[in-house]
């Protein structure tokens, strides 16, 4: 059986959703040459694959997840849009620019668009809205 477009963009989308908190370096492949991963919440942009990679050790070593609630994800030949709310305890300093202090207990609504380029992420916009719950 042969896999959409869509279906792969999913498969890979999965398998990055899966790798970046447990083991970042192993995502890296997922990426497309000439990626940007943009957080405009954050007013942060990346492009190399060693910052990118940095960047999600420092972030999931700074926090410890309570729960993730998906709320939709869905893909076309060349997007992925993932929605879910995260609730997590911010442990550390390594979550760049979070405006809550270690200790604070956050709910995060995380909006993820992708951009797919031949079975490849080649933009990855993450919007996200914080609300302290604790």
């Amino acid at each position: 059986m042969t896999l959409t477009p869509a279906e792969i963009n999913l498969a890979v989308v999965n398998a990055h959703m899966q790798g970046e908190a447990s083991d970042p370096a192993s995502i890296m492949n997922l990426y497309a040459d000439g990626i940007v991963l943009e957080m405009p919440c954050r007013d942060m942009r990346l492009t190399d694959l060693k910052d990118i990679e940095n960047n999600y050790r420092a972030l999931f070593g700074a926090i410890k997840i309570l729960s993730m609630q998906p709320l939709d994800r869905f893909a076309t030949h060349d997007r992925v849009v993932d929605d879910c709310i995260v609730q997590f305890t911010v442990t550390g300093k390594g979550y760049a620019k979070l405006p809550y202090p270690v200790g604070a207990i956050i709910e995060l609504r995380l909006l993820h668009v992708f951009h797919m380029r031949d079975g490849k992420i080649a933009r990855e916009n993450v919007f996200e809205a914080w609300k302290p719950i604790q």
